[in-house]
């Protein structure tokens, strides 16, 4: 019992004491905490460098054959044989289609016979002009009859060239038996076969492209039209072309064609590049990536594309100050190309940005850098 009320009264003993002790502190020291320091942020940066950056246009387009025909038969007859193997390569004036050519070898003969009737006609009828005249002279006939002569001669002569006219039809009619290349290409598959009945300008046979060079049509948002027609008025403007998913090979070519309009209902204009496809990688319908070169930009102020931040007021980047803490900086951003961005105001070059750990970011806060990243050539 007297061992707790010890205890007790050193309990209450030692309050007293603590309470006298801060009673006769200063207010403001009781409370008072030493701040601590933020530490730094480890970041990347990198430093700001100059050079020309190609002002680039990307686009999809589809490839389209430089020429292209659907060949048809001029003549109405059946189908004799289709000599051409589907896909192979043709030169202008291959044989692709023949039709059997019975009826107008038929008319051929018979124009050639109704030509050699007339004429035999007519050499007779010049003939008796040539005796009438002399009859006249000696007072044995009229100047009607020889005028009736001439008359005769003159109407024979019209039906000889008639003639001629109905044998040269039938010529060429029996020559659109045999339907050829219009020019060199690659045949696609057949379309008719031996025995089939071809109707004249309805029928088709067999389709032909031009694929040596190829056109590469794409369209591009009207809002480009000044800076492609600025770019074209200095020259040729030139186009990379690639296979999506096969970047590593580009295939050069040059602009051929603009449209006179733009096309109301999507805001494009449409356009061809002409590439040479000389090993005939390309073909017509293929789609592919198309790049224009509009311009270069000279001297370029350029940092990684990851430097750069969009904020409420737009693009900013963190640039790193000597005493190793970071400024704000807004900036207006040219273009951005692969993993560069292209800095038109705001930035200088060789000054340094963080390209890594804006997150932890505050303006004027100290940062500790970890790497500085290099550009890539």
């Amino acid at each position: 019992m007297k061992t707790r009320i010890l205890l007790l009264s050193a309990a209450v003993i030692g309050l007293v004491v603590g309470g006298v002790y801060w009673s006769r502190q200063p207010a403001g020291e009781v409370n008072k905490k030493s701040p601590r320091a933020a530490p730094p942020v480890p970041v990347n940066v990198a430093q700001a460098t100059t050079r020309d950056m190609p002002l680039l246009l990307e686009v999809v387009g589809r490839g389209e054959a430089f020429e292209t025909v659907t060949l048809k038969s001029r003549i109405d007859g059946q189908v004799a044989a289709v000599p051409f193997r589907e896909g192979q390569h043709v030169a202008a004036g291959d044989v692709l289609v023949k039709l059997d050519p019975a009826d107008f070898s038929a008319r051929l003969r018979q124009a050639e016979a109704t030509l050699a009737r007339d004429r035999a006609l007519l050499k007779k009828n010049l003939a008796d002009v040539e005796r009438y005249q002399s009859l006249r002279a000696q007072g044995f006939v009229s100047e009607e009859k020889v005028l009736e002569m001439r008359a005769n001669a003159d109407a024979t002569q019209a039906t000889v060239e008639a003639d001629q006219a109905a044998l040269d039809l039938a010529r060429l009619q029996l020559g659109y038996t045999t339907v050829r290349a219009p020019f060199a290409g690659v045949v696609g598959a057949k379309l008719v076969f031996p025995g089939a009945a071809v109707k004249i300008n309805e029928t088709a046979l067999a389709v032909v492209n031009r694929v040596r060079p190829l056109y590469v049509s794409f369209a591009v948002p009207e809002r480009h039209l000044p800076r492609i027609r600025a770019a074209m008025s200095k020259g040729a403007v030139q186009a990379s072309v690639t296979i999506p998913g096969e970047s590593n090979q580009v295939f050069a070519g040059v602009i051929r064609f603009i449209d006179n309009a733009v096309d109301s209902t999507t805001g494009t204009i449409r356009m061809k590049a002409e590439l040479d496809n000389a090993a005939e990688k390309l073909a017509p319908g293929q789609y592919l990536n198309v790049s224009l070169l509009l311009a270069v930009l000279r001297d370029s102020v350029v940092v990684p594309k990851e430097a750069v931040q969009q904020g409420p007021e737009g693009a900013f980047v963190y640039v790193l100050k000597a005493d190793a803490g970071t400024e704000v900086r807004k900036v207006e951003l040219a273009m951005t190309r692969d993993d560069l961005a292209a800095i038109s105001r705001g930035l200088r070059a060789g000054e340094t940005v963080v390209t890594d750990g804006h997150s932890r970011l505050t303006p004027g806060g100290k940062v500790k850098v970890k790497s500085l990243v290099r550009e890539r050539p």
